[in-house]
């Protein structure tokens, strides 16, 4: 709870020199923000290794990481396009100790070998396959966490993508959903 705490004091303090969450997101940051991302942990219990794709200021990753980090061998990493989002980052790591690693780089084009990759408000469905792909396609269980209209992107994405689908209410939004997807591959 001390990391999680700290964790909101450095984003509140960095949220006035730059955008990093609305307003609002500081005011719900415990029921809307960081126990939406940690519900991800009961879906992939044994999981060590997560990618956080379009990291931005930390949701899922950082929430991940500091409930992951008494966990030998846990390692999150911060993916993440934009230099001021990612200097933010390793602020926080390095202020908290976490176990993580922040890269500064566009998610489809990073490539690792993680056990889950994951993103929360990153991109429709079918462009967050996309991004996904790389870590997919090296065996990694995607978690997303998406709102209401998760059925309804999952229905376009087809469109494009072939892969295997669960939609598990959210525990933190009822209009939301956590999304697992595994065995992607593009339509032909």
């Amino acid at each position: 709870m001390a990391d999680l705490a700290a964790y909101l004091a450095l984003l509140t303090a960095w949220n006035e020199k730059m955008n990093l969450v609305g307003p609002s997101a500081l005011a719900q940051f415990w029921p809307r923000h960081a126990f939406d991302s940690a519900q991800l942990l009961s879906h992939a219990p044994q999981a060590l290794t997560w990618a956080d794709l379009g990291a931005g200021a930390g949701f899922p990753g950082v929430i991940l990481a500091i409930l992951l980090k008494q966990t030998p061998g846990a390692q999150v990493h911060l993916v993440d396009s934009l230099a001021k989002r990612c200097r933010f980052l390793s602020e926080v790591v390095q202020a908290l100790d976490l176990p993580a690693q922040v890269h500064n780089a566009r998610a489809e084009s990073f490539k690792l070998s993680v056990d889950v990759v994951t993103a929360r408000a990153l991109a429709p469905m079918t462009k967050l396959l996309g991004f996904a792909e790389p870590y997919l396609k090296r065996g990694a269980t995607g978690l997303f966490l998406k709102g209401q209209d998760a059925p309804a992107e999952l229905e376009l994405a087809r469109e494009t993508w072939r892969f295997e689908a669960s939609l598990t209410p959210s525990l933190s939004n009822p209009d939301g959903h956590v999304v697992e997807i595994r065995g992607l591959s593009r339509v032909r």
